[in-house]
């Protein structure tokens, strides 16, 4: 508590309650332009109004049927999890309930999206906004209102507000005044012990990367390495789960010798690192360490999200040098035009950045369990209102998830690095633009990139749709390999062949629209890993006797997962029960 009385707490705390303030602010704002619209426009709320009474006719016209005892059609809830137990299509009063939230939800939703005259921008905060205070209160999220909270209180005669109470106090954070909703058992998970397991070494460390070299399983190896780089915003270890579903394993077995970058978790000792030194000390003094240790002068490299974003830049900052080390390059949800960001663009203008900003430099850096709370809004129902009816309401044990685990995991964020990202590319989108950024003293142009490229993009993503995705294949130069996985941001990535799980889409050729792809593309059953891998062996340079990890210049520092990945950004709660 003390810890929280320090003069650069108390201005953190300050900036933060102004970020917040300032927010709200906005959002009251923004519905006051939208009330006045609607005052000038007053056929729009009309139209909603007569869609909702065919809605709410359409609802009694069922009940009455249900009375008379005739077979009504079921109809899901456009796929909310909340409202998946059969009791809300079975019994009537929840039946009612629930189509007259979702007749009354659509329509509020179809009015802000067709108000007229309202700009993009605010339409889109517009129905993000409203959408997420429909889906606070939904009837499902009340104890009263939801037929298996009601049925589980009867059965356990209340002992699941007992054992609600319980996690809810868990999650209670006092030093900071928040509520931090956990989504899996944080106790089922250790780093180093059962998740980031396969075997390798630290061959080089610096104050921003630590540098992984991981232990051959096969006698020989592709002669290229294979260099990772994974977001800076999230630990490496979502590509190193469980055995099971490793990313990295699957790829050692499959002969590659692989390297992976695993980034330092900023906090008030780290130096303040700008985009330049995230490339510099990360993937380029990599290829250094790695050239030596295997006597490769080339590599191939794969980069995740904001990892595949730093892999572009490093391409096109090293065409401008006129140097061409990356034989292949594999970019995994990865966004290099910004046009279309979906609804990450609600958190997205100058005025929020500059806030941020106050509160950055007040602490040092940005913090990441705050910015992972704004990536939990987008999916609101399944991250966040799905845990309070299963933890708070029904008493329900936390279950030990791998992903869930990894994504309450949160790092912190580089405070001039982010901010020159958030500026650059999201607001003014001048990565696609020839020579509009300069790196490291080098205008960079990514439409120059002719290397070799892997694009796998996700059809339900909701950080980086995969439309816009797909603008990539538009803008490099060299041939690229298109392909769509079924699922999510993180889920569509792992889906290892044990798990016939999901499928993906491959097409041939890369027409200028993305639906023309989509029509053309056949659908595959399975995951993309084996794919991938075959395209890979294309560029690996024929086969070389394994290798050990590290060399005589750069041996190794301590075994894998190494140092800067068990950092956390706040105490550990496992031990309270």
């Amino acid at each position: 508590m003390l810890e929280q009385l320090k003069p650069e707490n108390i201005r953190a705390q300050y900036e933060m309650s102004r970020l917040l303030a300032g927010m709200s602010a906005d959002v009251a704002k923004l519905y006051l332009r939208w009330a006045a619209k609607l005052a000038t426009h007053p056929g729009a709320p009309v139209k909603a109004g007569a869609g909702l009474a065919a809605d709410v006719m359409d609802i009694s016209r069922d009940v009455l049927l249900k009375v008379a005892g005739e077979e009504v059609e079921p109809r899901k809830l456009n796929g909310d999890r909340r409202f998946a137990s059969e009791a809300w299509e079975q019994k009537a009063p929840f039946r009612v309930l629930r189509r007259t939230y979702d007749a009354y939800a659509r329509a509020a939703l179809k009015l802000a999206e067709e108000t007229p005259r309202l700009d993009d921008e605010d339409r889109r905060k517009l129905r993000f906004f409203t959408g997420q205070f429909l889906d606070a209160i939904a009837p499902a999220n009340f104890a009263i209102s939801n037929p298996d909270v009601l049925q589980e209180t009867v059965q356990s005669r209340g002992r699941n507000f007992m054992h609600g109470m319980r996690n809810l106090w868990h999650d209670l954070d006092l030093t900071h005044g928040r509520l931090n909703i956990s989504m899996s058992d944080l106790g089922a998970f250790e780093v180093g012990k059962n998740l980031a397991t396969t075997p390798g070494e630290v061959v080089y460390r610096n104050e921003l990367m630590e540098l992984i070299q991981y232990t051959p399983t096969t006698k020989q190896v592709s002669r290229r390495p294979l260099m990772i780089i994974p977001p800076w915003f999230n630990k490496y270890y979502v590509l190193d789960m469980q055995p099971a579903n490793s990313v990295v394993k699957y790829l050692v077995d499959q002969g590659q010798t692989v390297f992976l970058i695993s980034w330092r978790n900023p906090d008030e000792e780290t130096p303040d690192k700008t985009f330049d030194d995230y490339m510099l000390e990360g993937p380029l003094e990599a290829m250094s360490v790695i050239a030596d240790i295997t006597g490769e002068s080339e590599v191939n490299a794969m980069g995740y999200c904001l990892g595949g974003i730093l892999l572009a830049c490093l391409l096109a900052w090293l065409d401008a040098k006129g140097r061409n080390p990356i034989r292949s390059a594999t970019y995994l949800t990865t966004l290099i035009d910004y046009t279309d960001v979906g609804d990450v663009k609600v958190f997205v203008d100058e005025k929020q950045l500059e806030r941020l900003e106050r509160l950055g430099k007040a602490k040092g850096y940005l913090p990441g369990d705050n910015v992972a709370w704004g990536f939990r809004l987008l999916r609101a129902p399944d991250l966040i209102w799905t845990f309070v009816i299963n933890h708070y309401m029904l008493g329900r044990d936390r279950v030990p998830f791998d992903l869930l685990f990894w994504n309450e995991d949160a790092t912190n964020m580089p405070l001039s690095c982010h901010m020159y990202f958030m500026r650059n590319m999201y607001i003014d989108n001048k990565l696609r633009q020839p020579n509009a950024i300069e790196l490291a003293g080098e205008p960079i142009d990514v439409t120059r990139i002719e290397t070799p490229a892997y694009i796998l993009s996700t059809r339900d993503d909701h950080i980086a749709p995969w439309k816009t995705c797909y603008e990539s294949t538009q803008l490099f130069s060299g041939r690229s390999r298109f392909v769509l996985g079924n699922s999510g941001h993180i889920a569509g990535v792992i889906n290892p062949p044990t798990r016939e799980k999901y499928g993906y889409r491959v097409g041939t050729g890369n027409p200028p629209d993305p639906d023309d792809w989509f029509s053309r593309a056949k659908e595959k059953p399975g995951s993309w890993w084996p794919d991938w891998v075959r395209w890979l062996r294309r560029y690996s340079g024929g086969r070389v006797k394994a290798r050990t990890p590290g060399s005589k210049e750069y041996p190794p520092l301590e075994p894998a997962p190494g140092h800067y990945v068990r950092q956390m950004i706040r105490p550990d709660k496992r031990s309270l029960f």
